[in-house]
């Protein structure tokens, strides 16, 4: 099934949540529209309520809805970045100082993570979201649910958006590989980290190779 959780969110709510919080423990979203559209919250938090893959809505005192999906993997199926703006740092140094290389070393891993899935036979088909919830895929896609409201702010702020989302995904690259180590057998939680990289890649701004 085509995951369209955060556009159905973005319908029934008029506009998109914004994520709260680390997600550590639990993908939660905030939104205030039931006060910019005058809706009575406890009315919109029942509407969002009947859409598949929220796990919890409800109306806060100051009138906010707090929302809780139960899967944030399935984001990266309907995830359609919008095309960011080259920020023009410089290629070098190519240290971890420079937020140029951050980005495009983060871009150029994930490129790397396609090659070597398919030397390695990881299927990008059979994807389980609810197989990226380790604390690094979490980071990252704590990082990517920004996107929406982002894509539609005056102030979008994409260059500090760019290092966070590169940042989460290098730990994510090193410490919850996309691909097998070792002797380690292809599982079905490569194919879910394969496909979190292939959503980083068509995000970030870079080469395939440096």
């Amino acid at each position: 099934m085509t995951d369209l959780l955060a556009q159905s969110l973005a319908e029934v709510l008029g506009e998109p949540p914004a994520p709260e919080g680390t997600w550590e423990r639990e993908a939660v979203y905030v939104t205030a529209a039931a006060l910019r559209r005058r809706v009575p919250p406890a009315e919109l938090a029942a509407r969002v309520r009947a859409v598949d893959g929220v796990a919890e809505a409800r109306a806060r005192p100051n009138g906010f809805l707090r929302i809780v999906v139960d899967a944030p993997g399935r984001l990266v199926e309907s995830l359609d970045p919008p095309a960011l703006p080259e920020p023009g740092w410089p290629d070098f140094p190519r240290t971890w100082d420079n937020p140029g290389f951050v980005v495009r070393y983060a871009h150029v891993r994930a490129c790397a993570v396609r090659r070597w899935a398919g030397e390695l036979g990881v299927p990008l088909t059979g994807f389980r979201p609810e197989l990226l919830d380790g604390p690094h895929d979490r980071r990252v896609l704590r990082v990517l649910a920004e996107l929406p409201g982002r894509a539609v702010s005056r102030d979008p702020g994409w260059d500090a958006f760019s290092v966070r989302l590169a940042l989460a995904y290098h730990d994510a690259h090193e410490h919850a590989p996309a691909v097998p180590m070792g002797d380690e057998p292809v599982r079905p939680v490569h194919t879910a980290r394969l496909r979190l990289a292939e959503a980083v890649r068509g995000v970030l701004v870079g080469p395939e190779r440096l």
